[in-house]
Parts: structure tokens; sequence; C-alpha cells
């Protein structure tokens, strides 16, 4: 398929709902066919708002298109995604992919089974400072990354470690790129029956780590990733989507041998990141639209999406028994 616009529908029209929503009613590679929602005052609402029709099944809506966002709280999105794919839709599922392993399974065996897309909603993989990051990353060897927000009910169903860190737990496989060997984690619920703040420790194959930090309540949101490598370290900044390269130049170990301990412009250099600007939701769906055509490989498929969920229950796994586990 290639060349027509994709007749879409969004299940699950909440507040990341309605981005999708409104997001492809703007598309050119998009034709947004309507919304469900359980809530059908919501689900008018926004399709009054994005000049759409409002389906009053999640069937009508699935009956309708070619392919679906799939944008319910996560303990549904194995039942919507799989209704979507048994009638041969092409699916994107919101993070986390859904709220077991084995439901994950599931998903991505239904997909292949009906050769249809099955991509997973990991937004961040879009960012602008992780896009500028990309060309300049090469056999990364420690990351960090903090990512903490003030509490809300959106996600708060799951562990944090589905809700959050699993954005960093999947950027972090991506970067390093080899297996996992080890995972090491702590963390505690405070006000929700689940993990509501937490670190893990993640060893890969090749002796790369990353220290993963993830709290749902904090005062003041913050995204960040730092990433050290042979080349020079790359902070980035995710949610003001900016970053720097701070590379060492090819003259630096003898400039350390020759001045002793010089100071830090002696031995790097810096080199600016850019990318391209557009919000990652719509480059997120942009992708899908072009996968579902044909035009290029799924941007984040559902393996990989089962692979980032199978590390966040080893987190969780690890917590044990200082901490609650998620449902599985």
């Amino acid at each position: 398929m290639t060349g027509s616009p994709v007749t879409v529908g969004v299940a699950g029209v909440g507040s990341l709902g309605y981005h999708h929503a409104r997001l492809y009613a703007g598309l050119p590679d998009a034709r947004l066919a309507g919304v469900y929602d359980v809530d059908p005052a919501r689900a008018a609402t926004v399709a009054q708002t994005v000049g759409t029709p409002a389906f009053g099944s999640l069937e009508a809506l699935l009956d309708a298109v070619e392919a679906v966002s799939v944008v319910v709280p996560t303990p549904a999105h194995h039942s919507v995604g799989m209704a979507a794919l048994a009638r041969g839709r092409h699916v994107l599922i919101e993070k986390p992919l859904a709220a077991s392993i084995a439901e994950a399974e599931a998903l991505v065996a239904a997909a292949r089974g009906a050769g249809v897309v099955l991509q997973t909603g990991h937004v961040e993989r879009f960012n602008k400072a992780v896009r500028a990051a990309m060309p300049h990353l090469k056999d990364v060897r420690y990351v960090e990354s903090d990512r903490v927000a003030p509490f809300a009910l959106r996600g708060s169903e799951v562990a944090v470690i589905l809700d959050l860190m699993i954005h960093d737990i999947d950027l972090v496989l991506s970067l390093v790129g080899a297996p996992v060997t080890e995972v090491r984690a702590s963390g505690i619920g405070v006000v929700t029956p689940s993990v509501d703040i937490a670190s893990a420790r993640i060893e890969f194959a090749g002796g790369a780590v990353a220290n993963l930090t993830a709290s749902r309540l904090a005062r003041e949101r913050v995204r960040t990733l730092r990433v050290f490598q042979p080349s020079g370290y790359l902070s980035l900044d995710l949610a003001a989507g900016t970053g720097e390269f701070l590379r060492l130049k090819p003259d630096a170990l003898r400039a350390l041998g020759v001045h002793g301990a010089p100071d830090l412009g002696t031995v790097v250099e810096h080199v600016p990141l850019a990318a391209g600007d557009g919000e990652p939701l719509a480059l997120e769906l942009m992708s899908f639209l072009r996968a579902v055509r044909g035009e290029e490989p799924v941007a984040v498929s559902g393996e990989e999406g089962l692979e980032a969920l199978r590390i966040a229950f080893r987190v969780l796994e690890a917590m044990k028994p200082a901490a609650a586990l998620a449902p599985a």
C-alpha cells in the first residue's frame, strides 16, 4: 500500500488519545475516520473538536478503519489491541505494549499471524534531542537517566517502571544494542499500592551499564539522559529537546600526557547537536503511517515493545520483597 492516505481511528481519547486524534486530523497521509471511547461524552467532545465522527462501539470504529491508535489505559491494551488485530487492522499501541509479558506476547503473535504492522508508542525515540544525538552514538558504555514528574492519576494503575521508566528502558536498549545480563533495582510505593519511586542498574553483554531513576512524586518534571562512550560525553535534556556533545579531541590523550591535568577545553570540543523540528508524537504517527503503507520499517516494533516490557518486569522482580509487584 503506497500513495493514498491511510484511514485511521483512535480508540481511547483521554488526554493523550485526544492528541492522537488532533494530529491525525491534520496529517496529509491520514484520513481520520473517527474516534471511540468508553465515555461517550468524552468521545463526542473530542470528535467535535477535531471534526470527526464519534463511534458508539469499538467494533464500529474498527470496521471503518485500516489502522488504529490504541490509547486506552494499560490494562485494556491487550483486549483492544487483540480486537483490532483480529480484524486485520494495523495497530499502534501506546507504551507499555501491555500490562503483562503474556499479553504482549499474544499481541506480537497476533500481529505476525495477521501480517499487519504492530508499532509500540515509545515516543521518546522521536525526541529532537535523541534524533540529534543518534549520528554521534558509537559504542555506548555508560548511561544515566532521570525521569521524574508530579503525581497524576493517568498511568498510576501500573508501577512507575511501566509508566515512566519504560521510556528510558526502551532508549537504553536501542542505544546499547546488546543483551541484558543483569538487573538490580530498588523502589517503594508511597501513594499507590505499587511502586512510585524506583532506581535500576542494568548491565549488558560487553560491559555497558545503565543507571535509571524514575519517580512520579516530584515537584517538577525532569527528563535527562547522559551517555558516555570512548569518543566523549552526550548530555540530553529530553524535556527541552536539546543537548550537547563533548567530544574528545584527536590528540586528547597526548595532551593529558604532556600537560598533566588540563582544563576540560584542552581535551574536548563542543559538537553542536541538531535535528529537524517536529512534534515527537506527530513524527511517531507519521512513521506509523509510512510503515502501514510499506514505505519504511516499523520504527519501534511490537517485538521491541515486548523486550522493553520484559526488562521492566525484571526491574520489578529485582525489587522483591521490598516492593509490591504490578499485576502480571
